[in-house]
């Protein structure tokens, strides 16, 4: 059946209008697009730019690849050239277009080859489309060349047929701004033949090319890519075009179906004449199934009919959709099938009452009185017969009986305030009071005892106010019309205050679905762990579907899935095929609908990274469309954070295998020279003792002793940060507290390193009133004796190095100053890093990098801080240790 109606002129909405306006002020894009390179792009966009010459536009090539082929040459003769920019990169020099230059002179035209190109590093773009769009900003028409390969969307898919992974891309939000898009097609043959005569690629490539990428099934499946994609983006602007000049109608330029669904078990034969009739025209089609407020009315066995409608369409290759609807059922079909430029609309022929559709319309009738240039198909329910439907009970919407007293309730008080008014004020027209009471019973309790009150009310207000007063007789002709209409009246208020009750319940429910969905999003943002997302996961599902959710993730092998005690053996298959297929399967799917329940794969980029599983508590029926929807949004929210926490866990795994190998590199490069040199000294020293004795007079011997010995105690002082720096990592260092000076302290340390700093003067200065301090004495010595070590060997020989200790109010702070040339500032905060040693300093004298760090984890155990500073006055590096008054040792109070 088809309906054509004139239609009147349509204004587009400001949001269009806003839209071509912005498109207006931005310079055209035309894409020549091919389906491989050699196709005649660059030449086509060339020759097309001549052209447009010859008629007086200003065109200049921005940047033209020609690879050599003298056809392109040719053609690139008389066009003007902006000249390339160069920039320097890795000791050469890459050409790129000029954007500056193109921008300052601001052609009316600019030709810009390979689309997808990558700029050389320092570019103010990383991409070429990126300058492409800053020239479409400034007003600048913009013609440019494109491959198919090169677009985003399908890179994935031309790897699978080439072999070869594309890695400029280029977004397809790009190709959707072009305002023309030409398609520059030839055959396979013809472009083989072209590179076996080297106008594609010249030498030996081009045979190259043949015998890999350019091949005839490549090229076929290429050329096609090409060939839809255009077809979308024509389709597209179409749409765009009829959105942007406010029509309203169909165009038939190509036609699709679209199939309406319900709970009913007729709509599957709907949805098969729909796949026939798509068939028939080789269109695509889509079955839509509106929730609307009575949505909320359906049983679990008519949201399990609508599920499986939905189910069957997707089986038979069609799109099956589930969207928002208001209560003009025929309205919201028309206005989707108008966005979508839908010809043809399937629908069944109702199966209510002649008085029904009389009281509250028939969606067929209007869809026919409504459709202008759109067919609408009625097909007949072939398993209509002459039982009614059965009507659904249960619920807030159906006969509620417990509502049955409280809209009483309801009545009487309107009656009894209307009483009490007409018996005060005279009143008596009270009517809008028993009104009240309707609105207050649809909003509260629903269509069906809204009708309930609307009876009552009318039976009150005739019984009570209307004369002869008492009886239901009307005796004024004139009260007989203000019933009706009271009748008239109630009934339509009580209908809409019933839909607009349902509708809010409706926009309740959907905020309450995405508040749940943003605190769940919110709290897998803090998860760190996989066992707390299954409990997260699960908790979730309950809570928002009233479901059991059940997450089940691979073992370490990513093969098998860790088994959960309660799974049956058809679960555990079923799961198992789910996350080897990426299938739901289950129950209500079409692969192993036997299990209890449904399983959806957790689908991220790098492939399928678990299943969720979900049940309804005691029973075995079907979710509904918005519960799938819904059961969908939290297994790709699961997905992610699967993967988050695997991506975290890998770069913690590589931070610290980094680190270890640069703690083993440093480790190893210090023992193998810093340990050897002390090593070689001690045994030269030796072996020229034993061997040549008696050549050396006395002094000579004690110079060779004491370099054994001072090499000897350098090598003891390694080894002994190596151990202490093992026990801090192993945290079995447990400091030995006892009351300690000071100043005895600094004395025992200046002894131990009395020879390592006999070539620089020493000076102390301590305050008068330092307390005694609860301190290891021992470690309290070796973090002395290891800053004064340092400071010693990065210090010039003859310079002062001075030690300080003062108190102040909360603490006391000890400081070793030196006049060496300090730190440099990047590397203050990793100067107490194991095996870290400022690189001047390695120069000048050896030394493993672990007196600092040792330093900083004794200082720390018993209590205190230590940072290092450069000096102000004059360079040099100052250590200050800060120990803290809860060290100090007071004397015992009597009370």
């Amino acid at each position: 059946m088809t309906s054509t109606v004139p239609t009147e002129p349509h204004r587009p909405s400001p949001e269009v209008l806003l839209e071509r306006a912005q498109r207006e002020q931005r310079g055209k894009l035309k894409v020549f697009l091919g389906a491989a390179p050699g196709v005649g792009k660059t030449y086509e966009m060339l020759s097309s730019a001549r052209k447009k010459q010859r008629d007086g536009i200003d065109v200049v090539i921005g940047i033209v690849e020609t690879h050599g082929r003298r056809e392109t040459l040719a053609l690139v003769e008389g066009l003007p050239l902006v000249p390339r920019r160069r920039v320097p990169y890795e000791g050469r020099e890459l050409e790129e277009m000029d954007l500056d230059a193109i921008l300052a002179r601001r052609p009316q035209l600019v030709l810009v080859d390979e689309l997808a190109h990558t700029n050389a590093p320092g570019s103010r773009h990383p991409k070429r489309y990126l300058d492409v769009q800053e020239l479409l900003t400034a007003g600048i028409d913009v013609w440019s060349t494109l491959n198919i390969q090169h677009l985003e969307s399908l890179n994935d898919v031309v790897a699978s047929i080439t072999r070869v992974r594309v890695r400029e891309t280029v977004p397809d939000a790009i190709l959707d701004l072009a305002d023309e898009l030409e398609v520059i097609d030839i055959t396979p043959a013809e472009l083989i033949e072209r590179l076996r005569e080297g106008k594609v690629y010249q030498g030996d490539a081009g045979e190259r090319a043949l015998q890999g990428y350019f091949n005839t099934g490549n090229l076929t499946a290429l050329r096609e890519l090409a060939l839809r994609r255009t077809a979308e983006q024509v389709d597209g602007q179409l749409r765009q075009h009829r959105r942007t000049h406010g029509i309203e109608e169909v165009w038939p330029a190509g036609d699709r179906v679209l199939v309406c669904v319900n709970e009913s078990p007729g709509s599957q034969a709907l949805v098969r004449h729909a796949k026939r009739l798509a068939d028939r025209l080789d269109a695509p089609w889509t079955a839509l199934y509106l929730e609307t407020a009575r949505s909320l009315q359906l049983d679990e066995a008519q949201r399990d009919q609508v599920a499986e409608n939905l189910r069957l369409a997707e089986r038979l290759d069609g799109n099956a959709l589930s969207i928002a609807g208001s209560s003009d059922i025929a309205g919201d079909l028309l206005a989707y099938a108008r966005e979508h430029n839908i010809t043809h609309i399937v629908s069944g022929k109702s199966r209510r009452s002649r008085w029904f559709e009389l009281l509250h319309g028939s969606v067929v009738d209007q869809l026919v009185r409504r459709a202008r240039n759109i067919s609408i198909h009625v097909v007949a329910d072939p398993q209509a017969d002459s039982r009614r439907p059965a009507r659904h009970r249960g619920g807030t919407e159906g006969w509620n009986l417990q509502a049955l007293l409280p809209v009483s309730l309801l009545v009487a008080a309107a009656t009894a305030l209307g009483w009490s008014l007409h018996a005060v004020t005279q009143v008596h027209n009270v009517a809008l009071i028993f009104l009240a009471a309707v609105m207050l019973s649809a909003t509260r309790y629903g269509m069906v005892p809204s009708l309930y009150a609307a009876l009552a009310s009318s039976a009150a207000y005739n019984f009570f106010f209307l004369g002869p007063r008492y009886t239901f007789t009307v005796g004024d002709p004139a009260n007989v019309l203000s019933l009706v209409f009271f009748i008239a009246v109630s009934v339509v208020v009580s209908q809409l205050m019933a839909r607009l009750r349902q509708q809010g319940l409706a926009t309740r429910e959907q905020a309450y679905d995405n508040a749940e969905l943003l605190n769940f999003t919110r709290r897998l943002a803090g998860l760190r762990k996989l066992e707390d997302l299954l409990a997260v996961t699960s908790g979730q599902v309950a809570r928002i579907l009233d479901l059991q959710g059940l997450l089940l993730l691979p073992d370490e092998d990513g093969k098998r899935l860790r088994a959960e005690g309660g799974l049956d053996d058809k679960d555990l298959a079923a799961a198992q095929w789910c996350f080897e297929k990426g299938e739901a399967t289950g129950h209500g799917a079409d692969t192993l609908p036997g299990a209890s329940r449904l399983w959806l794969p957790l689908r991220t980029p790098s492939g399928i990274v678990g299943v969720l599983g979900a049940q309804r508590d005691g029973g075995s029926t079907l979710l509904q469309p918005s519960e799938r929807r819904m059961l969908d949004t939290i297994a790709d929210l699961a997905a992610i954070t699967v993967e988050r926490i695997r991506l975290a866990r890998q770069i913690d795994q590589a931070r610290m295998l980094a680190e270890t190998e640069q703690l083993r590199s440093a480790l190893l490069t210090s023992i193998s020279h810093d340990l050897r040199t002390p090593l070689a000294s001690i045994m030269g020293s030796i072996s020229s003792l034993r061997s040549y004795g008696a050549m050396y007079d006395e002094a000579q011997r004690e110079e060779l002793l004491t370099t054994a010995q001072d090499e000897t105690e350098r090598m003891h002082r390694f080894v002994g940060n190596l151990l202490d720096m093992t026990r801090l990592d192993a945290g079995a260092l447990q400091p030995r507290r006892e009351s300690c000076d000071l100043q005895e302290i600094v004395g025992s340390a200046l002894q131990r390193t009395a020879r390592l700093l006999e070539r620089h003067t020493v000076t102390t200065a301590y305050a008068p009133d330092l307390p005694m301090l609860t301190l290891d004495f021992v470690l309290m010595e070796q973090v002395l004796v290891n800053l004064l070590e340092n400071a010693g060997k990065y210090a010039p020989e003859g310079s002062r190095i001075e030690i300080s200790a003062q108190r102040h109010r909360y603490a006391v702070s000890v400081e070793v100053r030196d006049e060496g040339t300090g730190i440099p500032e990047a590397d203050l905060q990793r100067i107490f890093d194991p095996f870290f040693r400022i690189r001047g300093g390695d120069r000048q004298r050896a030394g493993i990098g672990l007196g600092l760090a040792v330093c900083r984890g004794f200082v720390d155990a018993m209590g205190g801080r230590i940072r290092a500073r450069n000096r102000r006055e004059r360079s040099g590096s100052v250590f200050e240790i800060e120990l803290p008054s809860s060290l100090f040792v007071t004397p015992t109070e009597t009370l």
